[in-house]
């Protein structure tokens, strides 16, 4: 339908890129994108800020003023309904604010508002539309699977060769692909709240792990190392990724190997994102990117995957695949 000279989807999709800007410094909280729109302007935006407060729709309010009366706020989660000690809560900020229309693109499994805030809405004479929108799901990620699976949401990186090796057999891996691959892993980097290695990848290479591009050197996530053993001093350790709260309050892991540590987060089936560097080159004989992961038959390795985008970066080719739930 549309709405103010463009669409809901497209508004909504403008939301969902604002949220963006939210992660991961929100944490604990959602990253959540809000535009208020007025006779086709926007004359509000927000996203929620470091540490989580102010709310999205708390800065768009704000941002928007008076002009907010008898405009359509898109925001990407449902508002919340509870306040807190933090401040009152946006179902209460949107009533006061002269909202005419709300469209929320995620409802929220919080116990504490889902459903409550929009219903909350409509009672005060807000028309309230959930538009289901794909933009909104992806942007909230990391809360929806914290929320629901009780668990980050999980991206397993791998630079590989063409026939699919990270390493000579000697073990040398630097550099299997080219400037503009490696730089784009930095921004993945800055984009989660921890990175996580093999204790083997730790110990041969003593890899750095944070975020090497002008700017963003101060989002440099948590560094985590899968071991047994105790974690070098600024590393935790993790010893079993299946162990309840074994990733605390995280809402974006990322996975950067070697071959063990992909191996036992996709045994344990907890990558939802696979994002795989090809270079040009071919190494036979290298060492692998991913060991065992325990398959019996080809067919269960069928069906799991779905491409959802390819792309070039200098000479090596960048596919990502998201898990199919």
């Amino acid at each position: 339908m549309a709405v103010e000279g463009r669409s809901d989807r497209n508004w909504m999709a403008a939301a969902a890129a604002l949220a963006a800007r939210g992660r991961p410094a929100s944490r604990p909280n959602p990253a959540v994108g809000a535009v208020i729109v007025r006779s086709g302007r926007v004359v509000g935006r927000g996203f929620t800020q470091a540490g989580g407060r102010p709310h999205a729709e708390a800065m768009a309010l704000a941002q928007a003023g008076d002009a907010a009366r008898g405009a359509t706020l898109y925001v990407t989660l449902e508002p919340c309904a509870h306040t807190s000690t933090r401040g009152p809560s946006c179902s209460s900020l949107v009533v006061a604010s002269g909202l005419w229309r709300v469209v929320v693109g995620c409802p929220d499994p919080d116990p504490r508002t889902a459903g409550i805030g929009m219903e909350s809405l409509r009672e005060a004479g807000i028309t309230v539309d959930l538009l289901p929108s794909p933009e909104a799901e992806a942007s909230l990620a990391g809360y929806l699977a914290r929320a629901r699976l009780g668990r980050p949401h999980v991206t397993l990186k791998l630079a590989t060769s063409l026939d699919g090796c990270i390493a000579l057999a000697d073990g040398s891996s630097r550099w299997i692909t080219g400037e503009a691959a490696r730089a784009h892993v930095h921004v993945e980097r800055a984009r989660a709240e921890a990175i996580l290695v093999g204790g083997g990848t730790l110990r041969a290479d003593s890899p750095r792990l944070d975020v090497r591009l002008p700017g963003l050197e101060a989002r440099s996530p948590e560094r985590w190392v899968l071991t047994r053993g105790a974690a070098p001093q600024g590393w935790r350790a993790v010893a079993n990724i299946t162990a309840p709260h074994a990733f605390g309050d995280l809402q974006y892991l990322y996975v950067e190997g070697g071959a063990g540590a992909a191996a036992t987060f996709l045994a344990a089936d907890l990558v939802d994102r696979l994002m795989i560097y090809r270079a040009p080159i071919v190494i036979g004989g290298g060492r692998p990117c991913i060991g065992d992961i325990g398959l019996a038959t080809l067919d269960a390795a069928h069906g799991r995957w779905s491409h959802v985008t390819r792309g070039q970066l200098g000479s090596d080719t960048l596919d990502v695949y998201e898990r199919r739930r």
